[in-house]
């Protein structure tokens, strides 16, 4: 209905099942029993011995991934007693407390998030930081180097609790802006050539509390702007450095309004630099070299790798980990901070943090999927429109439309306008071939690359990882299409070609046809080039069958959102059928299946979607006229009518937004009108 939607990506939030606390309340009233393991191990806490709290902290680190064990831990008030201990006389101490709360805000969800900042973690935090960023400066003679590095390790436990607290709480970053945290997460930066883990976890951090955050926008000063273009400007090959780059070219994008009028497009170019260099990586050659790079060192490291797995680590055992991740597989990424597309969004497990420091190939082929997701999310917000989108439906519908456009000599172009873009963003962006790199990285994962990773449980969360990029390019590709023009995408033969490649990939296999993030991610996609295509009259390459039978897929979904992109491109197909001679057989399968929904459907959004397709596939022409008499059109919308009203009147107000609503409203007068239509057709 009106425009496809423009995709925006918020950084994801990082939380591996989040558990709502609320959801296992009853459960827990059971758990009275004081010699819980969460009673014995907070007593320890208290102990006057560092070793003993020592112990108890990366005790409960491992209990926390756990997510069932969190509320138990919370119940004893867990945070207000694990606060104080950030700021303990041992520095071990320090570690495995950061530790404990940062598995606790990572496996909590925002909920857990939200309850930590309301219990006053970041007073203790704060100070930590800022003491850390203090000792960063501890005199390097060997005497005091196994301090530093210990106090390098407390700073990257930190600053992973305040990344974690700050993507699943606004309240978080609004004491980040009052708390001047910026300036202790500028020294973590700039450990880049000597610990480059705390740098990733700083920039990570960065480039989450950067995003749409106008207070802190205006206190950047030009410190963090010169800090920024020093990792920019580094040289390391490395594929954690190549991360390290693309999450600092993330934040110089989300600061672009603090450089000079002079300055911004050299900054816009470096940005667009470091994301095509990212992209251009091949990671399915990248992880067959780690992958035998592994092997190699293999033999020598075994004993290291056991004695590794062994040693008490704050963000818990690897294996332990890996047979989560076995076991509950990886689920998708929670978006946007709640609902999404009127279904409770997946949360992403994801463990890959939390692995030990000795497996550098494994971090390796991690930092480049990571970097490869973030440089296309990064494009993503690049190419998207301020506008409301169609999902929340605060547009108008098509039907509207066209009424308002009626005087317009070219409707379909005022409304598919591409240049909405700036000159200098849409220049850059072609002169470095980002539309070329995003089709690279929209093809199916490497087949070599998905093998490797098939046999060893470790590197099996790269696969999630690797299908992560695929549909991220896809989402990429949406909002490339929506933005730029015909010509610069290639013509009618590029766009083509693009079609051809969304079906192949469609239609590869029937199992991805059962990924919900893939299928939001292609028939985004695929709306926005098919309504491209028709508003130029380019011929479109999927046939009648194939368009059902990802439709019918599409239409059993329960994302939202993909139902109503299914219903879309069967609307533009249909319209542009409708002006082809001998087609009301497939107009006529179409036209049974909107009616299906539009009669079925249990969310009325999806239901006025599939009115308003039938309004446009059905609005014209002699084949139009047949198949609308041999499908009884006009009784079935006369049947449908007055329950489509009585579920407004009835569900709208407690199930919709006011904006809803009234596209809801509108559909309604159309239908009446549509009727009237149809019953002035010859018999």
């Amino acid at each position: 209905m009106g425009k496809a939607k423009n995709n925006k990506f918020k950084r994801p939030q990082y939380s591996p099942d989040g558990l709502s606390v609320a959801a296992v309340k009853d459960a827990l009233e059971a758990d009275e029993d004081d010699d819980s393991p969460a009673s014995e191990f907070l007593e320890k806490l208290q102990n006057p011995c560092a070793d003993v709290r020592e112990y108890a902290c990366a005790s409960i680190s491992r209990i926390v991934q756990q997510s069932q064990a969190i509320p138990s831990f919370l119940q004893r008030d867990a945070v207000r007693q694990l606060g104080p201990l950030l700021l303990d006389s041992c520095l071990a101490v320090r570690e495995t407390a950061s530790g404990a709360l940062r598995n606790l805000s990572a496996c909590g969800g925002p909920d857990v998030c939200e309850d930590m900042v309301r219990q006053d973690v970041l007073t203790p935090l704060t100070a930590l930081l800022k003491e850390c960023c203090v000792g960063f400066q501890v005199d390097s003679s060997p005497l005091k180097k196994e301090q530093k590095h210990t106090v390098e390790d407390v700073a990257h436990q930190a600053v992973n609790l305040l990344w974690n607290l700050c993507e699943n709480s606004s309240t978080a970053v609004a004491v980040f802006n009052r708390s001047g945290l910026l300036d202790t997460l500028l020294p973590c930066l700039e450990r880049h050539p000597h610990n480059i883990q705390l740098a990733i976890s700083a920039a990570h951090c960065l480039q989450t509390v950067t995003e749409d955050n106008s207070d802190l926008t205006g206190n950047v000063n030009g410190a963090v702007l010169s800090a920024l273009e020093s990792v920019l400007l580094s040289t390391q090959t490395s594929m954690e450095h190549v991360l390290l780059r693309t999450l600092a070219a993330g934040s110089v994008w989300n600061l672009k309004a603090c450089f000079s009028s002079t300055r911004q497009a050299e900054a816009l170019t470096a940005v667009v630099s470091t994301l095509v260099h990212c992209l251009s990586l091949d990671a399915g050659t990248v992880i067959s070299e780690l992958w035998h790079a592994q092997g190699s060192q293999q033999a020598n490291s075994s004993a290291e790798s056991v004695s590794a797995q062994t040693e008490k680590q704050p963000e818990g055992s690897a294996m332990e980990e890996e047979e989560e991740m076995e076991e509950e597989g990886d689920v998708e990424v929670k978006m946007n901070g709640g609902k999404r597309n009127g279904k409770q969004a997946k949360i992403d497990k994801d463990f890959s943090d939390f692995l030990p420091r000795d497996r550098l190939e494994l971090r390796e082929a991690i930092a480049l999927l990571t970097a490869q997701q973030t440089s296309l999310e990064i494009i993503v917000n690049m190419c998207c429109s301020d506008e409301p989108s169609d999902d929340e439906w605060e547009e108008m519908s098509s039907s509207d439309e066209s009424e308002m456009c009626a005087d317009s000599s070219d409707a379909n172009t005022s409304l598919l306008s591409p240049l909405c873009l700036s000159a200098e963003l849409h220049t850059t962006l072609l002169n470095h071939n980002i539309p070329q790199q995003v089709m690279k990285k929209a093809e199916s994962p490497s087949h070599v690359a998905l093998e490797i990773c098939s046999k060893d449980l470790a590197w099996r969360c790269l696969i999630k990882k690797m299908q992560r990029v695929q549909c991220r390019a896809l989402t990429c590709l949406h909002n490339i299409l929506s933005v730029m023009d015909v010509e610069c995408l290639g013509g009618a033969a590029g766009l083509q070609a693009v079609a051809q490649h969304l079906s192949s990939l469609i239609f590869s296999s029937s199992e991805v046809l059962k990924d919900e993030e893939f299928l939001e991610a292609v028939t985004s996609a695929m709306r926005s080039l098919l309504q491209i295509m028709a508003s130029k009259n380019i011929p479109q390459c999927m046939s009648p069958q194939q368009l059902m039978s990802m439709c019918e897929a599409a239409t059993r979904c329960d994302l939202v959102s993909v139902r109503v992109n299914a219903l879309a491109i069967l609307g533009i197909t249909g319209s542009t059928l409708a002006k082809d001679k001998g087609s009301a057989d497939t107009l006529q399968l179409i036209g049974n299946a909107l009616l299906n929904v539009a009669s079925k459907d249990c969310n009325l959004v999806v239901c006025g979607e599939a009115l308003d397709a039938l309004f446009d596939v059905f609005a014209d022409g002699d084949e139009a006229e047949r198949a609308a008499h041999n499908i009884n059109l006009l009784s079935a919308l006369k049947s449908l009518q007055p329950v489509f009203k009585a579920k407004i009147r009835k569900e709208g107000r407690g199930k919709y937004s006011p904006d809803q609503l009234c596209v809801l409203d509108n559909i309604k007068i159309n239908l009446r009108r549509f009727i009237g239509y149809l019953e002035t057709l010859p018999k």
